[in-house]
């Protein structure tokens, strides 16, 4: 029988220092998130670095929820979530950031690709882009260290600049995923 590790071997170590720097950058200092083993290390260390403020959800509906409440307030966000919470948002994102031209930036840990072990996330994952695209949401592939920075900085000054909520979604290839141990 096989075992599932919370993470696979990591193809490039630092892209949650990146994304840190990136939101620094941006001004992005409210983070909400639902638990996720892929994003962990992204996780704790924004609930380390004291410039952030933290919000931990049991949804990813409230976390977008906080999220748009805090950019309408003037504080930018960010919402940390994994494929299959994209999945629950279509209602949310076409009736509340695309309406009303909040740009709610979100990272998604791709799930369901590459040798996915989860045959619900397999399913869910050919329902992100199309989902995202529906809803009107800007969106980019992240799979490579070196395309991290520029692909991330630009993304959220696109969103921010034309009030568009945006995904920028972190592949296996970025973040080792989540993986089975024979």
């Amino acid at each position: 029988m096989l075992a599932v590790e919370g993470r696979g071997s990591v193809a490039d170590a630092g892209w949650h220092e990146t994304l840190i720097e990136v939101f620094k950058g941006a001004g992005i200092s409210l983070v909400t998130y639902v638990p996720d083993n892929v994003l962990r290390p992204l996780i704790d260390g924004v609930h380390a670095d004291p410039y952030f403020n933290v919000v931990p959800t049991t949804r990813e509906e409230e976390a977008v929820g906080i999220a748009s409440g805090s950019i309408m307030a003037g504080v930018n966000a960010a919402v940390l979530m994994q494929t299959s919470g994209l999945a629950t948002l279509a209602n949310v994102l076409a009736s509340l950031p695309s309406v009303y031209q909040i740009p709610v930036v979100m990272v998604v840990s791709e799930r369901g690709v590459l040798g996915e072990f989860n045959r619900g996330q397999a399913l869910v994952a050919k329902t992100m882009r199309p989902i995202l695209d529906s809803a009107g949401v800007d969106h980019c592939t992240i799979r490579r260290g070196d395309e991290l920075r520029f692909m991330a900085e630009r993304t959220i000054l696109q969103a921010l600049y034309t009030r568009t909520p945006a995904a920028l979604i972190l592949s296996p290839l970025l973040t080792g995923g989540k993986t089975i141990k024979k």
